[in-house]
Parts: structure tokens; sequence; C-alpha cells
């Protein structure tokens, strides 16, 4: 899968990790086999302590699921560098019949967290190795956290819970079954999307279809509300910003001739640039009670905030791209488009700087699946990719001269 290492160290972690690869690949499996959904994670929790500890490390649980574990160096001069895994499950049905399918009814690691905990756990496991012997110089902080798949996420539980005390630069992965396995896709700004949760409910007077006049027509407010409140943001925000207005449910009614009294609707509200964003509830609210004005109907609107954009700040994002080529090889990097979704590790980088990388899963030449779907299946590979990866950008990341970016 990966060419021949370009560094001393780095050709040390490919023998670590090579042998760890039956034990990170038999612990994805059980983690696949017992997904848990988000902040109920105590099973994943206890898998991955317990390891740790066996590894002669101190994890921390914290709060109701998930942990921290500090290892390396300490000192007042020594950086602090932490590598983050989201741990939970999604509510979808496992469809990717492998024998590790998920043994939980209606749940499952859809979006790959069993493989960036594996690789997290991994690369943790072989830093304290390096540790063990004195080749680790950078101190470094393990983060197992919960509730990504929830809004505003659980690296907020985090934060609170003191998770970036005295860190300096943060970084993840996130799996990516477009990209094939043994490639990394980076880049510099934004990543990923801001993603918010928008609700709209109507009420009014109902009545008998024959009689529309005399009633306060919800059905038909709605109707306007989901096809003109996107255009409407079109025009009031910068269309640069990439504002995404997508319904995703749509509730009135039971019965062909009778208009009821109340209907609602809900969806995601998303933007590419962290400033519209700012602005968007603002505009969202306004735009709604303007185009339900002439119906009558009474309003409530809500609107959730999710997360911003993941930011990726530019000198992390040269310690992931040289990460990868040291341990992936030399066409490893690839740059990769900035997605629509959200992902609540952009609450870090508010704090400290840091970067996201997509982590390929594809096999070559094999299927392209998507995240999110039942059906999604991982070359395995990508476990150890993961793990060489974020292993090695740990010890980039404790440099204090820049890394150069390569373009």
């Amino acid at each position: 899968m990966t060419p021949a290492p370009e560094s001393a160290l780095a050709a040390h972690l490919h023998g670590i990790v090579g042998a760890l690869r039956p034990e990170l690949v038999a612990i994805r499996r059980d983690l696949h086999a017992h997904p848990e959904l988000a902040r109920t994670e105590k099973r994943t929790t206890r898998v991955v302590a317990d390891r740790l500890a066996a590894a002669g490390l101190r994890p921390r649980l914290l709060p109701g699921a998930g942990l921290l574990c500090d290892l390396g160096p300490t000192g007042p001069n020594v950086r602090r560098v932490a590598l983050r895994a989201d741990i939970d499950a999604l509510p979808v049905v496992d469809r990717c019949e492998l024998p590790w399918t998920s043994t939980v009814r209606n749940v499952a690691h859809a979006c790959g967290h069993d493989v960036h905990t594996t690789a997290v756990l991994g690369a943790g496991l072989a830093l304290a190795q390096l540790d063990a012997t004195g080749d680790l110089r950078t101190a470094v902080r393990l983060v197992f956290q919960p509730a990504e798949e929830v809004q505003p996420g659980g690296s907020i539980d985090v934060m609170n819970a003191g998770g970036l005390d005295g860190v300096a630069q943060i970084f993840a992965v996130h799996c990516d079954p477009k990209l094939d396995v043994g490639l990394v896709g980076t880049r510099i700004g934004p990543i990923t999307s801001a993603s918010d949760e928008v609700y709209v409910t109507l009420t009014g007077p109902g009545g008998h279809t024959s009689r529309p006049h005399l009633t306060a027509d919800v059905v038909f407010a709605l109707a306007q509300v989901i096809t003109q409140v996107p255009a409407v943001l079109g025009r009031r925000l910068d269309p640069r910003s990439g504002v995404n207005l997508t319904w995703g449910a749509v509730r009135a009614g039971a019965a062909p001739n009778a208009i009821p009294p109340t209907g609602s609707l809900s969806g995601t509200l998303r933007c590419l640039d962290v400033r519209a964003w700012e602005h968007a509830s603002e505009v969202f609210e306004s735009a709604v009670r303007e185009v339900v004005r002439p119906y009558g109907v009474e309003l409530e609107v809500r609107h959730e905030r999710g997360v911003p954009p993941v930011e990726n700040d530019e000198r992390s994002t040269a310690v992931l791209e040289a990460a990868a080529r040291d341990v992936l090889g030399p066409d490893a990097v690839t740059l990769t488009e900035q997605s629509l979704g959200g992902e609540d590790f952009a609450w870090y980088l508010t704090k400290v700087p840091g970067a996201l990388a997509r982590l390929g899963t594809r096999t070559p030449g094999g299927h392209t699946y998507d995240i999110h779907q039942g059906d999604l299946r991982v070359d395995e590979r990508a476990i150890e990719a993961g793990a060489l990866l974020l292993a090695r950008t740990a010890t980039l990341g404790g440099r204090h001269e820049p890394v150069e970016t390569v373009r």
C-alpha cells in the first residue's frame, strides 16, 4: 500500500504500527459490531481505555463518555499536540453484510468513526512505544470524543472538561470513501461547511378545503416557505458563501379535504463561509416572516446553531502533508474539495490552530461508497495509514520551526 518511508523515524513507526495492525483491525471490527449513539458510548470508551491502560498509559475518563490520555515529555518548553477521534455511531441500519456487521438494531458506524477511533488508538500506542525508548520529544494528548453526530457536538463537552488545556495544536482525520486507501486529502482554509438545523411551525384556524378563504391555510403557506426562502437567502447573503437551505421533513394534515390547523418544516442551513454563517440566522428568520405574512398564519421559527466550518490552519496543514509524504509516500497528498458536510472538530479550531485531513478508504479500482449509508465498506488498510499519518503528524507538530507547504 505504501512506498518506503523517507525518514528513519517514519521507518520506525512503520515497524511499530505494522506489528499492531492485526490487533487494530480486530478492535475496529469489534467497535463496528457494537456501535453506540451519541453520549452513550460507554462500551467504546471502555475498550479504548483498557487498551491504553494495558500499554502503561493513564487515560482520564470524561463525564458520560469519551476520554483523554496524555503521553510524552512534560516541561515548560514542550509543545503539546492533540489527536482527536470521534467515537459515536449513527441511527442507521447496517447493510455492510460482513461478519462484523452491527449487532445493535438500527445503529451503525456508517461514517467511519470506528476507523477514526482505531487510527488514533494505533497512533497513541505507537507514540507510547517511542516514548518508552526516549524517542518522543512531543507531548501528545489523545482525545476520544463522544457525540460528533449531534449538534452542536461533543467537542464542546470536551473543551468544557479541559480537553484543550495546554494544547498548542490539534489534528484529526475523516474517512473519505471517494479517495483510494493510502491517499490523504488536504486543504488550507475551510474544508467543511457550517451546518445548522432550522425549524418552522405554522398555526391557524383550519377548515374545509372548499372554503380556503375562511382559513389560514398553513399547507399553502408552508409550500411558499419551502420554495421561496432558499431563493431569498440566495439574494440576501453573498452567493460566494455557498449558502444552502435544504428541507428534510414536512408535516401537515391527514385528509385530502381538510386544511389542518398546524404544520411544520425542518431542515438544514449550511454555509461555506463563517462570516455568512454569523448573519444567516437573522436573514433566515426575517425571510420566513416576510414570506408567510400574507397568509394570516401564526409563526414560530427556531434556528439551532450547529457547527462553524472547519478552517484548516496553513501551518498545521503543512504538518499533515509533510507527515503523509514521509510515511505514505511522496504522492500520498491530494487537494480535496470543500464539503457541505458539518464537522464539530471546527469548535476546537476556534480555540487552537489545527487541521483535519481526508483519509482514503476506497480499495483502488473498487466500489465507491458514501458515508452515512448503511452499506459503507472501508478498506481496512486505512487503519494502518491513519495511525501512521497521525503518529508522524504528532512528532512533526511538536516542532517549533515551520514546515514547508508543497503545492
